[in-house]
Parts: structure tokens; C-alpha cells; sequence
């Protein structure tokens, strides 16, 4: 359960929606409303009206908005029955209102919550009145189509945030300028890391050379992990016959999110949005014995998802995307301690990046699920456990579990404050049963093997956005693409300068020499602009003594250093994943 104080934040800020529609209904003439709902960051509101709202707005705004909460305006809850609720919605005209109506089952309760001449339908709760609304300030205005479908009207989008303090809203503001400057998207066409073509498609992410270095970086530190703590490395094919699909569940589920499918001699084929029917595949492709359990099978695959064009968004949300993903197959006895490793493995990872703040959610059995009611017992307290042995906060949402088994969702916090959803452990009841997989137990009878979901990075795009925005670009050494440049004081040492940055390649450090005819201090200003840990300027004097003049982007100069001792060095900092190159 949220702690009392998150749910009073949220209660706010679903009020704080309310006033913020009720202010645009006093200033704008036939306003539509659609939808207010708080968020983790704040709350925004869906309008249809003919003023084109802009940021020039929002004073006239936040002033209607603290006009309403002076006069300390009771929110009054009043149910209805659905003749009425569609009489009072059709009497304000307003026809988005009247579509949502349409979306509560029949039965449910139908409530309107009431603050002056401003009325809404909605669910609540909200707090006792517009006074107990604290600290509030609009933030930005978008475009989002009504359902979020492309064919249907454009509606105006007003973001905010509310806090219990403007202090808390200050601190808020600061984070988003900051978050601003650390923007992936911004940084990675400035570092020259990755783009976007028009030509291929949206979603659809070229990794430039740089940002390529520093993937390879990401995955072969991720292969040695995982080759060294008990996983067997996989491949598996890009797409798959409709059977497989169909067994799965995702035709039937899944179908809106596939891309569309290819004929390959009379049979429909799908290019995968999941890897787990494949890595299934290979577990059935003969009979397994409990000697083997439990199997661990990691796999770095490419899948492919159709995301519609208003939810894409950097790296963070894209249509191709290759996922850290791997499956624990085991026994009901190994099932707790295989959960332990992937939550330390999860920790240690996420660690390595330079992450130390982790959290975590566990999501229960809800309503309907499939499965043994006794495995997802046994599931969830080994997930419980698992966390409280490693020490990791937690919170349950009770009845948040998807249908086919409990999970671990992981968080961490970034350098500047801010929560992501990263590492998930998931339990899986239903595809071993539509696969019918099953095991020889010591009994010499056939058993389900439990299923375990892992995913430790998430998809290597979103993760390397975060580390993006995590580092401002300055990446630690052992990850920057380019960590260390050689800068000639004149042309006379470029031969010495390619002799010091071959020596480096030959030792498996990424090294280049700066060939422009500049003066050395736009060489020194360009290679702090592009972030790279460590620079070497050589003239004469360092060339005669065969040493080289150290700069680290955020100590300065370090004095003359030889080569052996500048390499041992760099050894040392890549070996601890020292974080010499976190921007001040």
C-alpha cells in the first residue's frame, strides 16, 4: 500500500485537476472536457476549445486557479443514476463526457464531483475542498489525440504539478530545468550518439558510431555478467509462424501491438514483439530432467512492437528495441533461491552503473489470474523475501499482479533525483501450461517447471537514454566511446602523438589523435564540450622525455605521467567503474 502521504499528494492533485478545468471554464468560452487524471509527476487535463492555449496563458491561468482556491469551494460527491448522469452531460454539452459515460460498465456506481458551477464526472476521491490545495504550477501545454487515436479530434493537453509545498514545487521546477539540459534526446544529437531517420521510420533507432562504442560497452560487460554468474547465452529467430503466436496468446491479446504479418510459402509469419516463445521453444525441443534445473538462458533479442506516433519518445519509447531479457526455468526448491540471485544480479548491475538507490514495487494475485493459488503464494513470499534479504525498500500493490503470476517491478534513482522503472522479475503460470512444458522429477514423473521472466536493463534503448540523462553525457571511462584523446601541441609531435594513441589501441583503450592545425586550448575546449574523460597533450618537451602532459576533464592538469603508469591507471578506474567522469 502507498504510504498516507503519497495518497494525500495524489488526492490533491486530482483536485488540483479539477480547479485547473474549472479556471479554463471561467475564462474560455464552450469548453469541451475529457480527462484530469493525477500522475506521479503532477496531473493534466484534456480540453477542446477554440483559443489556442499557449504558455503566455498560464499566469492568466494559475490566477483563476488561486481565485477558486481562496474562496475554499466544498468538493461535493453526488451519485446518480445513468439516465441522469447522461441528462446532466448532455445539458452542458458536453459530448466527450457523454463517451466516457458510455465507458462504465453497467452496475457500477456513477458519480459527479461538484466544486461551485464546475461539475465532473468522475470516480474521486478528492479533498474536502479547493483550500486544501497547497502549491501548484502549470508546466506545459501538448497536443494529444482524443482515445490517443490518430483519426479522432486533437485536443489540448495542459500539464501541472501540485505539491504540499512551494518548496517542493521549487525543487520540482529546478529538477525539470536541470532534467531539461540532460535531455538524451538533446544530448545524443550534440554527442553525435544516435538519431532517428525519416527515411526508415519513427521508433526506429540508428546507433551512430560513438553511441554504438559505448553499446558494444554496455553488452559485453552484460555477457561476462551473465556468462559468469551461472546463464547460458541464446539466439533466437526475428519472426515466427502465427501457430506460435496463437499458442502464446499474443494473436488474441497482442495482435494491435504486432506489426503486421508476411506470407513465407502459404504461412503467415510475425516479426516477434517477445522472445519468451522461442526461449520456450528450446526448452521443449526435448525431454528435461530435474538434474538440469534450474536453466538459466539469457538473450539479448530485437523485437519489434507497433507503438502508435503520439506515445514515441526518444529512446524511452521507440517500435524497435532490443531487450535484456532472460528465463529461470527450475524446480518448486530452487524457485526462492533463483529469485534471491536475480534480485542481488538486479542490484549488482544497476550498482556497476553508478545507481544507488533502489526500490522496489511486488504485485500480487489479482481477482483473475490463472494458476495454483498455493504457487502464487509461495511466488510472492519468495519475491518478499528476496528483497528483504538484500535489503531493498519496498511496497506491495495488492492485486497488482498481471493474470499469469506476481512480479518485482525495480526502481532506481537517477543523479538528479528522479524515479525509473527499470529491472522486472516476473513469474509466468500461463505459458507453461499453453506450451505444456513440463520436466522428469526425481520421480520419475512429469512436472511444470516454474517460469521466471528477467529483466535486468529492460531494452538497452531506454536504458542507455537513462544513462544518458543519468550521466549528462559525461559517461564513466570504462563506458565513454572515446577515452582519451592525444593532442599534438604542433604538427612537429603528431608522429608522436600516433605512436602514444596506437600504444593505447594496442591496450584496448579507445584513443584518437586531434589532427587539426588549432591552438591548444580550442583542442582542450572541444574535448571538454564532447566529454571526454582524459586528454594527453604532447609538445617537445613531454616528446623528449617520452612521457605525456595528463588533463582529466574535471581535475585539469595532472602533471607529466609516463605511459605505464598512466595505463595502469586507466586500468584501475575501468576495473572499479570508478565514476572520474560524472559531471560536477
Amino acid at each position: 500500500m502507498k504510504p498516507e502521504k503519497d495518497l494525500e499528494l495524489h488526492r490533491m492533485r486530482h483536485s488540483a485537476a479539477h480547479v485547473m478545468a474549472a479556471a479554463v471554464c471561467r475564462l474560455y468560452e464552450d469548453v469541451q472536457l475529457d480527462i484530469g487524471p493525477d500522475t506521479d509527476e503532477g496531473f493534466y487535463y484534456d480540453f477542446d476549445l477554440e483559443h489556442r492555449l499557449t504558455p503566455e496563458d498560464f499566469p492568466q491561468i494559475e490566477a483563476e486557479m488561486q481565485k477558486i482556491v481562496k474562496e475554499d469551494i466544498p468538493f461535493e460527491r453526488i451519485e446518480v443514476p445513468r439516465e441522469e448522469a447522461l441528462k446532466i452531460l448532455q445539458d452542458r454539452k458536453q459530448r466527450y463526457k457523454v463517451e466516457r459515460l458510455a465507458d462504465i460498465p453497467e452496475g457500477d456506481t456513477i458519480s459527479f464531483y461538484k466544486c461551485g458551477d464546475f461539475m465532473d464526472l468522475c470516480r474521486g476521491p478528492h479533498v474536502e475542498s479547493t483550500g486544501k490545495i497547497k502549491a501548484f504550477k502549470l508546466l506545459s501545454v501538448a497536443g494529444s489525440y482524443y482515445r490517443g487515436r490518430e483519426t479522432n479530434p486533437m485536443l489540448q493537453r495542459l500539464y501541472a504539478t501540485a505539491f504540499l509545498s512551494e518548496k517542493e514545487v521549487r525543487n520540482y521546477l529546478r529538477q525539470l530545468e536541470e532534467a531539461a539540459k540532460r535531455d538524451h534526446r538533446k544530448l545524443g544529437r550534440e554527442l553525435d550518439l544516435f538519431s532517428f531517420q525519416e527515411k526508415v521510420g519513427p521508433g526506429l533507432v540508428h546507433w551512430h558510431p560513438k553511441g554504438a562504442r559505448i553499446r558494444v560497452a554496455i553488452e559485453d560487460y552484460w555477457r561476462k555478467k551473465h556468462l559468469s554468474s551461472g546463464y547460458e547465452l541464446i539466439f533466437t529467430p526475428h519472426i515466427g509462424q502465427a501457430q506460435l503466436w496463437e499458442t502464446s496468446g499474443h494473436l488474441g491479446f497482442y495482435r494491435e501491438s504486432m506489426y503486421a504479418p508476411m506470407d513465407v510459402d502459404g504461412k503467415e509469419y510475425f516479426v516477434k514483439p517477445m522472445n519468451c516463445p522461442f526461449h520456450i521453444q528450446i526448452f521443449n525441443s526435448r525431454k528435461r530432467s530435474y538434474r538440469e534445473l534450474p536453466l538459466r538462458w539469457a538473450e539479448l533479442g530485437t523485437v519489434y512492437r507497433y507503438e502508435k506516433a503520439g506515445v514515441l519518445h526518444g529512446l524511452f519509447r521507440v517500435r524497435g528495441f532490443t531487450q535484456d531479457d532472460a528465463h529461470i526455468y527450475c524446480t518448486p526448491d530452487q524457485m526462492e533461491s533463483e529469485i534471491r540471485n536475480a534480485v542481488r544480479f538486479a542490484g549488482q548491475m544497476w550498482r556497476d552503473f553508478g545507481f544507488t538507490e533502489i526500490s522496489a514495487f511486488v504485485s500480487t494475485r489479482p481477482d483473475k489470474a490463472v494458476g495454483d493459488p498455493a504457487r502464487w503464494d509461495d511466488a510472492t513470499r519468495a519475491l518478499e523475501a528476496a528483497l528483504k534479504e538484500e535489503k531493498i525498500a519496498y511496497e506491495v500493490d495488492q492485486g497488482g499482479g498481471a493474470f499469469y503470476g506476481p512480479k518485482i517491478d525495480m526502481k532506481v534513482r537517477d543523479a538528479i533525483g528522479r524515479e525509473w522503472q527499470v529491472s522486472t522479475i516476473q513469474f509466468d503460470f500461463n505459458e507453461p501450461e499453453r506450451f505444456d512444458m513440463s520436466f522428469i522429477g526425481e520421480d520419475g514423473r512429469e512436472h511444470r517447471p516454474y517460469m521466471i521472466h528477467r529483466a535486468l536493463l529492460g531494452s538497452i534503448e531506454r536504458f542507455f537514454g537513462i544513462l544518458v540523462e543519468h550521466y549528462a553525457g559525461a559517461f564513466p571511462l570504462w563506458l565513454a566511446p572515446e577515452q582519451v584523446r592525444v593532442l599534438p601541441l604542433t604538427d612537429k609531435q603528431m608522429p608522436y602523438a600516433e605512436k602514444v594513441a596506437e600504444q593505447l589501441a594496442a591496450a584496448d583503450f579507445r584513443a584518437t589523435v586531434d589532427h587539426r592545425q588549432e591552438k591548444i586550448g580550442a583542442k582542450i575546449r572541444a574535448a571538454q564540450m564532447e566529454k571526454i574523460p582524459y586528454m594527453l597533450v604532447v609538445g617537445p618537451q613531454e616528446e623528449e622525455k617520452g612521457v605525456v602532459a595528463l588533463r582529466s576533464r574535471l581535475g585539469g592538469d595532472q602533471g607529466a605521467v609516463r605511459m605505464e603508469d598512466l595505463m595502469a591507471r586507466l586500468d584501475a578506474e575501468i576495473a572499479s567503474k570508478g565514476l572520474n567522469s560524472t559531471e560536477e
